[in-house]
């Protein structure tokens, strides 16, 4: 879609897009292949296009601000430790005159989300990495107390590595989250198929989903191109007594990366989310959303 086929308003919202997706790049594959990091920040900024909400007359435009830090290290050759917070910023712009799922809830205008999370990896030999990370995370609209907004979770996969370097393996996430306990199981790849070709995780597993496939490609020493999908989920408190809202969707990007220096890592994304449903836990009600055009910009910065 060509900007001059987008309202100016809408393509400002556009812009703002997408990338927590980067975010969480490739964790769930990666990790294990990356040197220790003393210490990583990363900021990203989503802006999702105006969608229509079924045929209640509501419409939904979201942005979303994202930052993050994590700090990883070996505890010996076996053995090596990660840490992360994070705290993300949803704002929600409701325009016409419909109800919200049928009246029963009344619109929001933000909700802030904490998360923070372990890591510890073990390598028995050359051959295997075996990862586990609990997770703690709260999400929460405005007027709702943060204590009922907890969930919780653990990731947990097996990976083995193939003469030449090649990661290949399986996770599974247990996620007990507000009012819902989930199980997602995942391929975890960091597949180098050619010297500029890969495949590997877009996304680490968690409350958002299972962590997706791109298949990236090295252009030049400091710039890379990708293609990539995931199914993302936000679920977050919207009364207290464990009533939720979850958004169910699937997202599929191109993106483009330019690594500025050695610490220094950008990423731009073009991206589409598509069969979204917002569902109510209490009372039960489920409603369509319409397929949203997407851009993004993330910097990550290793210290």
């Amino acid at each position: 879609m060509k900007p001059s086929l987008i309202s100016r308003n809408k393509f400002n919202a556009l812009f703002l897009g997408l990338t927590c997706l980067t975010a969480v790049s490739a964790q769930a594959a990666q990790g294990g292949a990356r040197q220790a990091s003393p210490l990583t920040l990363s900021v990203s900024r989503i802006g999702v296009g105006e969608a229509d909400m079924g045929d209640g007359g509501l419409a939904l435009q979201r942005d979303t601000w994202l930052f993050g830090a994590k700090t990883s290290f070996a505890l010996n050759r076996q053995w090596s430790l990660s840490a992360s917070i994070s705290y993300d910023r949803l704002d929600y712009d409701w325009s016409g005159r419909g109800s919200l799922l049928n009246g029963n809830l009344a619109p929001w205008s933000n909700v802030d989300r904490y998360g923070v999370g372990l890591g510890l990896s073990f390598r028995p030999n050359n051959r295997w990495l075996f990862m586990l990370a609990p997770k703690l995370q709260y999400a929460y609209s405005e007027g709702t107390s943060s204590s009922n907004a907890q969930s919780y979770g653990v990731v947990a996969s097996g990976m083995y590595r193939f003469n030449g370097g090649n990661m290949l393996g399986l996770g599974v996430a247990y996620l007990n989250d507000i009012s819902e306990v989930r199980t997602l199981p995942y391929l975890a790849v960091n597949w180098q198929i050619t010297d500029k070709l890969k495949l590997a995780n877009p996304f680490s597993a968690g409350f958002s989903g299972p962590a997706g496939l791109e298949l990236s490609y090295q252009w030049y020493d400091t710039l890379d191109v990708g293609v990539g999908s995931s199914k993302r989920t936000q679920r977050f408190l919207v009364e207290d007594e464990d009533v939720t809202l979850e958004i169910d969707e699937w997202v599929g990007f191109v993106r483009a990366g330019w690594q500025a220096s050695e610490p220094l890592k950008f990423d731009a994304y073009l991206g589409y989310f598509l069969s979204g449903e917002l569902e109510l836990s209490s009372p039960k009600t489920q409603v369509s959303l319409e397929d949203q055009l997407a851009l993004a910009f993330s910097a990550q910065y290793r210290f």
